[in-house]
């Protein structure tokens, strides 16, 4: 360690060896769901060929002309080529709540519970917005 060098608490390493973690399998997650799309492995939901005429519909429209359900129900259709990207990007989306969670126990055991409650609640607000109760319509 270098005199310039500055001493990153636990809780740092911690969260940002998950986030790292979380980022490379969402990387890798997208990445090979991609190359199977393209490769022509396993059944699209969408075939792209298809693509060109669809990008420049309207969302109610594209939904409409692919079969594509909306929110959550894209979970249903993972087994899909094209769908299978999704969860790569659920994965990079979600990234921080088990990077959250994982601190907890660490300022549990440091005798912080204003920590490790903020986790906890920050952790809740994270899965309240991606549940999408919040959004119009429900």
């Amino acid at each position: 360690m270098t005199d310039d060098a500055v001493a990153q608490s636990p809780e740092q390493l911690r969260y940002a060896r998950w986030l790292d973690w979380g980022t490379r399998a969402g990387l890798l997650v997208l990445v090979l769901s991609f190359a199977a799309y393209v490769g022509g492995l396993g059944q699209p939901q969408v075939p792209v060929d298809r693509l060109p005429e669809l990008w420049s519909l309207p969302v109610a429209q594209f939904l409409q002309a692919t079969g594509m359900p909306n929110g959550w129900g894209w979970l249903g259709l993972i087994g899909r080529s094209d769908i299978a990207g999704l969860a790569g990007i659920a994965i990079l989306a979600g990234c921080s709540l088990p990077c959250l969670l994982a601190l907890v126990p660490l300022y549990l055991r440091r005798g912080d519970k204003a920590f490790a409650w903020l986790c906890v609640a920050e952790a809740a607000v994270l899965l309240l917005a991606a549940s999408g109760l919040l959004t119009s319509g429900h």
